[in-house]
Parts: C-alpha cells; sequence; structure tokens
C-alpha cells in the first residue's frame, strides 16, 4: 500500500470529502488528488510536503507519523540511497592524478611582479615631481562662490521624508513558485496557508500591515501599486511590516 493510498483510506474512513478537506487544510483539491495518486512533486519540496501530511492526518484523525515515514521511505530526498547520493557528488568517480607545480614557478612569477609595481611606483614618483603646480582653477574657484551657494537649498529637500497617507494596499503574487503565508493588517489575521504559484491576493489596511513569506525569492509583491524588490532568496523565511 502506498502512501497516496492510505492518504484516500483515511480520508474516506473519516467520511470526508476532498472539498472538505481542501476547505479545511488549504490545500487545492487538485493537489490534494495528486497527493492520494502518490504523486508529490508539485507540493514544493519536503518541507512543504510533510506541512501538507501533518496537517491531512490531524483533520483525518491519524497519528502524523504514520504518514511522515510512508513519505520518508518513499518520496523524501533525505533518504535516498548512500549509493545515489555518491554517484551525484561524484566520489564513485575514479580519482585523476593532479598536477602539482614546483615552488620555484611561483617564487619566480612573485618576485616579477615586486619589479613591475617598483618599476611603475618610480616612474609615477619622477612624473608627479616634474609636473608643474597650476593655481589657476584654485583662484577661479575661490573667486566665484556662487554654484555652492545655490545648490545648499537643493540638498536640504528630501521627497523620502514626505508622509504617506491613505489606506496601506498589498498585493501578493506567487509567479515563479509555491510558498507559506501569514497575513496580519491592522492587528487581525486575516490569511494564512499554503500559496502555490499562479495564486494572487491583496490586502488593504489602514495602520500596518505584517507579513510572513517561505520562499520570497518566489513571490512578487506590490505596495500602493509600487512593485517591490525581492524580500529574500529560494526557501528563505522573511518576516516584514508595511506602515
Amino acid at each position: 500500500m502506498t502512501l497516496g493510498s492510505t492518504i484516500r483510506d483515511a480520508r474516506e474512513a473519516a467520511r470526508i470529502s476532498l472539498e472538505s478537506l481542501s476547505d479545511s487544510t488549504s490545500i487545492r483539491i487538485g493537489l490534494l488528488t495528486e497527493m492520494e495518486n502518490n504523486n508529490f512533486t508539485h507540493c514544493g519540496g519536503d518541507t512543504y510536503a510533510r506541512g501538507h501530511l501533518r496537517n491531512i492526518a490531524a483533520r483525518v484523525g491519524i497519528n502524523p507519523q504514520v504518514f511522515l515515514d510512508l513519505y520518508n521511505e518513499e518520496h523524501s530526498t533525505e533518504h535516498r540511497a548512500v549509493q545515489d547520493l555518491l554517484v551525484e557528488n561524484n566520489v564513485m568517480q575514479v580519482p585523476r592524478e593532479e598536477k602539482t607545480l614546483s615552488w620555484k614557478v611561483p617564487a619566480i612569477i612573485s618576485i616579477a611582479v615586486l619589479v613591475v609595481i617598483g618599476f611603475v611606483q618610480i616612474v609615477i614618483s619622477n612624473q608627479s615631481s616634474d609636473t608643474p603646480v597650476n593655481t589657476q582653477p584654485t583662484v577661479a574657484a575661490s573667486a566665484n562662490p556662487t554654484p555652492e551657494t545655490s545648490q545648499a537649498p537643493a540638498a536640504q529637500v528630501s521627497p523620502s521624508i514626505t508622509p504617506q497617507s491613505g489606506p496601506i494596499i498589498l498585493t501578493i503574487a506567487a509567479t515563479r513558485g509555491n510558498s507559506y503565508i501569514d497575513i496580519v493588517v491592522d492587528g487581525k489575521h486575516v490569511s494564512k496557508g499554503s500559496f502555490f504559484q499562479g495564486d494572487s491576493k491583496s490586502f488593504q489596511g489602514n495602520t500596518a500591515i505584517s507579513i510572513y513569506l517561505s520562499n520570497p525569492a518566489g513571490l512578487d509583491l506590490t505596495l500602493n501599486g509600487k512593485q517591490l524588490p525581492p524580500l529574500g532568496g529560494q526557501n528563505e523565511e522573511v518576516r516584514r511590516t508595511f506602515r
């Protein structure tokens, strides 16, 4: 019996439909169907797959470890055969003898580099001592202070200190991968669960929007109509608050 058939049998024994299980676990019906067919390729990796299995086990009344043990045996990349891992890391290949350089070669190169650097410094020093001093640009600059005084007021104006008014509108789109989100708007939880590639949600608050994201590299965020730069890398976890 595979993990997928075990999940289906447990769900049917608990008399829970796919639609009800999807609503209570925030897992898409299509992904649940794939999991019951023993296909976990679209779960987003071992971490997300184990999280889905724990949520399903809690809903159907099964010990989560039953699902996790079957997943580790059948699908987890962390429990592959040692030989497969050795082949991946080229450990099984015949080692090649590396040629070593004589110590004389690096020594000769180092001495040549030092000689060239010393010669360049001597040439630069001689050129600096032979160059006549021209004081005319200095006199002209000191005689006309107008450019400095005209630029001083402009330097004091900074658009970044202008406070923003109105509501906070944040849009999250999973354009390059799956994620897990937890959104708090004005101190209240409004969304929490898996966020799959192709999904998009918008949130509006009056004072603050706090977010927790996993795998931020797969998401595009837009704040008040302006796209934000990526908040993190692949499989990282970030927390951010916008006010």
